[in-house]
């Protein structure tokens, strides 16, 4: 037990800032749908609809980036700093290169939004709105790759600091833009857009002047940046990061796609659906936090051969996200009405989103659960089986039953929620029997070398 008390505190100080830089990366998300929702529900739909389709294109980024953090932790663990500067250039790459890609697939996809059979109100408010926050895909997946340099390294501090920076001065941008202040044209959903462009923009230029000059990571900085590259590393990094990339995927594009289904039933429910899914998504920001951090302390642990503390790590950390995940159920299941409310002025939006609230408020611990769980398997480079486990939860199980009670049984939007409770609570268990599994079997490896 008090290894897993130790391992509980390790984590947590790692995780502390890296949870408040994510809860305030998600808080941007979310003041961008209360200041948008007061334009109307239109602009709000609209928002969560292109935000949807964003959102695809950056958790795979994200995926194809996770690596740096594990491979640069691991490094970093068996004291070989050079590796790690060289996981960091080749990183680098693989986020811009990311990055342009998904940009370019995004307004590829602009003429074809219409196929997407949203309200005809919604689909004429999105083409700006989309092409903006698609242009602010590369730099947030290199400030992504930047703040994954710094927490492997145990700096976690200052991409926060940059986070909540970012979050205040969206919000700024975001009264004059949207609203017309200090003689800008008001452009609503457009200025939003724009605002959300900028701070990412300033945001990977500063996070990028501050490591670049950090004493601190002098030692794991690339002494070049031109040439020098190894096609097995990028190899390397893609043998996880493509796995990763399709695991989140299936999760976030079974989220896309619920949404999208939401349009097919209304404006209204794709409102109340973009509610409940800014409040969802913050709290999940808290366990996705701490999962990161149980990802790098896995990965440190095993390069510097701690075999015995991968169970009390992950373990610990699950027992973290159960308290905080159980305190926000509580929250959605009693505050609902309250929580909508802020949001928008329409009583049917509010009504209907409290009611989606409550069906979060049952998926809360497994979202934590499963999140924890999956990143503990990628510090391990446990990456195939756990993708076909989320290919089979989300598109197997959620988007199936989803589908059909909330558009043939009359179930309308709690049912599509239902589906994706369904989902999360699969993944829950099945990741966390894998991880049991894999570090049981490392533990058998290491008496067996002992005993040789």
């Amino acid at each position: 037990m008090s290894s897993y008390v130790q391992e509980a505190k390790r984590t947590l100080g790692l995780a502390g800032p890296i949870i408040v830089g994510q809860v305030s990366q998600m808080l941007m998300s979310v003041t961008d749908a209360v200041m948008i929702g007061r334009v109307g529900k239109e602009a709000l739909a609209a928002s969560a609809f292109a935000g949807s389709i964003w959102g695809v294109f950056f958790v795979m980024g994200i995926g194809l980036l996770i690596p740096v953090a594990v491979k640069v932790s691991e490094s970093h663990g068996g004291g070989d700093e050079t590796q790690t500067a060289e996981w960091l250039k080749h990183g680098v790459v693989t986020g811009l290169a990311a990055g342009l890609l998904g940009m370019g697939a995004m307004l590829g996809l602009r003429p074809m939004l219409h196929l997407f059979n949203q309200p005809p109100e919604v689909l004429a408010l999105v083409p700006p709105y989309y092409a903006l926050i698609a242009v602010s895909l590369v730099p947030t997946l290199g400030f992504q790759v930047l703040r994954q340099f710094a927490e492997s390294l145990e700096r976690p501090v200052m991409p926060m600091v940059f986070m909540l920076v970012g979050v205040v001065l969206n919000v700024g941008l975001n009264w004059v833009f949207i609203y017309g202040r200090l003689g800008a044209p008001a452009m609503g959903l457009t200025g939003a857009g724009w605002a959300t462009l900028i701070s990412r923009t300033l945001g990977v230029v500063a996070i990028w002047w501050w490591v670049s000059r950090a004493t601190h990571f002098q030692a794991a900085w690339p002494t070049r940046w031109w040439g020098g590259y190894a096609w097995e590393r990028v190899r390397s990094l893609l043998g996880l990061g493509v796995p990763i990339s399709f695991s989140l995927l299936f999760e976030s594009g079974a989220f896309g796609l619920a949404a999208i289904m939401m349009g097919w039933l209304g404006a209204t429910q794709l409102a109340a659906h973009q509610i409940a899914i800014s409040c969802a998504a913050f709290t999940f920001m808290f366990p996705l936090g701490l999962s990161m951090a149980v990802s790098m302390r896995v990965s440190r642990a095993l390069g510097a051969k701690r075999f015995e503390a991968l169970r009390p790590i992950a373990g610990s950390a699950q027992v973290m996200s159960g308290l905080v995940m159980g305190t926000f159920a509580l929250l959605f299941a009693v505050g609902g009405d309250w929580l909508a409310a802020q949001f928008v002025p329409e009583r049917e939006v509010i009504v209907l989103a409290a009611s989606l609230l409550v069906v979060a408020a049952v998926f809360q611990l497994a979202d934590g659960a499963q999140v924890v769980a999956a990143a503990a398997l990628r510090g391990l480079s446990d990456v195939v089986v756990p993708t076909a486990i989320t290919a089979l939860a989300y598109w197997g199980l959620a988007l199936p039953l989803g589908w059909w009670l909330g558009t043939r049984t009359g179930w309308g939007a709690q049912g599509i929620w239902v589906g994706l409770a369904s989902g999360l609570v699969f993944a829950a268990v099945a990741l966390n029997w894998r991880f049991l599994r894999r570090t049981r079997a490392e533990r058998l490896a290491r008496l067996v070398g002992a005993g040789s």
